[in-house]
């Protein structure tokens, strides 16, 4: 995708100055990380330049560049299963749906806008303008959400989300498109219900790790010379529907689990969705094969983008340690249902529970880790048969809180305004290398710029806008307990390095909670305008312009349906794809990448 990339060679170890000679003409470059996009959820429609290819929703013919149904449109059926002994890859089917279950708009989706909802609930404006936006996209922030109910403890009520039908066909759906039923809307005031586009909010799927290991239905049964690790991805529906977040009770309606068939829904790029990243793909370059490295959700493939590797519990000292019983998965099915799982998410009864996160895949006897260890066995590739699963080691799988506050003191219980739970659900000081040990190690500046970082232990609303689990190096004490603490930094810091030519020679940025394209809780449009604004700002400024590359990607593939293959490799993935694009003058106008890659 990009020339002759090798790695810039910077003069200054902790922090930002001037960079020396590099043996690539890329002397900075930029790594910007948006929120759970799978890679059909953006350009499922997009239709490359000249000679080019991609693999996509369209060119596989699963549906029309109008959003309906294409002549190839069983491959991406979902089918329906049984699972009730204990935890499957590939349990037995069923049938496939008649019919999508309706939409749900899940526990997140924001009714309205955040400016609106932080005056209605918090009455307060810290929602109303954000630094991520240039003075053009501010509006964005009071533009109209799904008009509909946001769930209130204790109802928790499951809200189908009107301005879709209950009879979608089983196939992607378009988030804009014919099928739109606004008529039979009934809005929840003061919520109107309004269109929905690139700026109003969807519902969220479910995406963890046992999760979307089972939506992804891998068997070797399965296999064919196209598909050598045999993942079909048919089973998006049933595991959203059958367990989905895995809330308190196991469902009696395909819309107890706050899902059904939002997981099948895409934006259509030929149609005019996700305009500025179609701009950017027709003058810069893409990858159609970029992977997510774990299975699950934001905080393990955000961890590994700064390690490699994956985090696991341990003691004050950094000891592998046994997590709290209630914290491990057990995603065998709960007596009596059908993959309703044992032990996941908020399954307790307690809702402030989301720390249900912690496996042994070094021990075959603990639930769900023999049916993924035969699988990887039973490949036709190379994989690691031990699964990459260190002895006693308890590795935290789904979303946990890191062991230091942002400012690098120990969580305690008087830190609930940044971490509500408090240091139940803290994973512990971990001991893994980080990439800002080694780029720090060889004299490479870095920093990390985090929207919110400098208000996340501020009242409400304004602590609700930094992203901890995101933030890898927060869980380091190599990164925590020393200088190299200095270089994570708030957004702000960010325009003003490039505004004094004082970037440093990577950056890693990550949007507040807002921009960062995460459905339910923000919109497309909200991260383009966050991107746009940081390659604006970039290509203003002639002399960083000419050296750098800018990488703009999401974490994760969010729980949403995507075509590709995948090819898992050990117990953790790799997972679905998501989305690639490098920005730079020394991309390759149009280009799309095929190669098969990950962080």
């Amino acid at each position: 995708m990009l020339r002759e990339i090798k790695g810039p060679n910077p003069q200054s170890k902790d922090t930002p100055s001037a960079v020396g000679d590099t043996r690539s003409p890329i002397r900075h470059l930029i790594v910007v990380v948006g929120e759970n996009r799978s890679f059909d959820n953006v350009f499922g429609t997009y239709v490359p330049s000249g000679s080019q290819t991609i693999w996509n929703l369209l060119s596989k013919g699963i549906v029309f560049n109008n959003g309906q149904p294409g002549h190839n449109v069983a491959l991406a059926a979902q089918q329906q299963a049984t699972d009730t002994a204990t935890y499957e890859l590939n349990p037995t089917q069923t049938g496939a749906f008649g019919n999508l279950p309706q939409p749900n708009t899940t526990l997140s989706a924001l009714p309205v806008g955040p400016c609106i909802l932080g005056e209605l609930f918090f009455k307060s404006d810290a929602f109303c303008s954000d630094v991520g936006l240039d003075a053009t996209s501010q509006g964005l922030l009071q533009v109209l959400g799904t008009g509909q109910s946001l769930y209130f403890p204790p109802d928790l009520l499951p809200v189908p989300d009107c301005r879709y039908p209950s009879n979608l066909p089983n196939a992607p759906y378009s988030l804009i498109g014919a099928s739109l039923q606004l008529n039979n809307c009934v809005p929840l005031p003061p919520f109107p219900i309004t269109n929905p586009n690139n700026t109003s909010n969807t519902g969220d799927p479910v995406h963890r790790f046992y999760q979307m290991w089972q939506q992804s239905d891998c068997s070797v049964a399965n296999i064919t010379p196209e598909n050598p690790s045999g993942c079909k991805g048919d089973l998006f529906t049933w595991v959203a529907i059958t367990v989905g977040w895995g809330f308190f009770n196991p469902p009696m309606t395909d819309q107890d689990t706050y899902q059904g068939g939002v997981a099948m829904g895409f934006y259509n790029m030929a149609q005019g969705d996700f305009p500025y990243f179609l701009d950017l793909a027709e003058n810069y370059a893409i990858s159609d094969n970029y992977h997510q490295p774990v299975m699950g959700g934001t905080g393990p493939n955000s961890q590994f983008l700064f390690t490699g590797d994956v985090y696991y519990s341990t003691d004050a000292n950094g000891n592998p340690a046994v997590p709290a019983a209630d914290l491990i998965e057990d995603p065998n099915p709960r007596t009596g249902t059908n993959n309703f799982y044992n032990n996941d998410h908020f399954n307790s009864t307690d809702p402030g529970n989301t720390g249900v996160a912690f496996t042994n895949c070094s021990d075959n006897t603990q639930p769900g880790v023999e049916p993924i260890m035969s699988y990887l066995h039973a490949l036709p590739y190379p994989a690691f048969n031990h699964g990459n699963c260190d002895s006693n080691h308890w590795y935290q799988l789904n979303n946990d809180y890191p062991y230091y506050t942002h400012t690098g003191t120990i969580i305690s219980n008087q830190d609930t305004n940044e971490f509500p739970a408090g240091p139940s659900f803290s994973i512990g000081p971990q001991t893994l290398p980080t990439i800002g040990d080694a780029l720090s190690a060889n004299d490479l500046s870095w920093r990390y710029y985090g929207g919110g970082f400098d208000v996340a232990a501020h009242d409400l609303p304004e602590n609700q806008l930094y992203c901890a689990i995101c933030n890898g190096f927060q869980y380091a004490t190599s990164i925590m307990t020393t200088s190299l603490r200095q270089n994570l930094v708030d957004l702000t810091q960010f325009y003003t390095d490039v505004a004094n030519n004082q970037l440093p020679a990577v950056s890693f940025i990550k949007p507040d909670v807002l921009l960062d394209g995460h459905p339910g809780s923000s919109t497309p449009a909200l991260f383009e305008a966050f991107v746009r604004k940081i390659v604006n700002g970039v290509k203003a400024n002639d002399q960083l312009w000419s050296d750098t590359a800018i990488l703009i990607t999401f974490d994760e593939s969010g729980g949403l349906y995507d075509s590709g293959y995948i090819q898992p490799i050990d117990f953790f993935g790799d997972g679905p794809r998501t989305v690639m694009i490098a920005v730079s003058r020394f991309a390759k106008r149009g280009h799309v990448d095929h190669t098969y890659v990950n962080f």
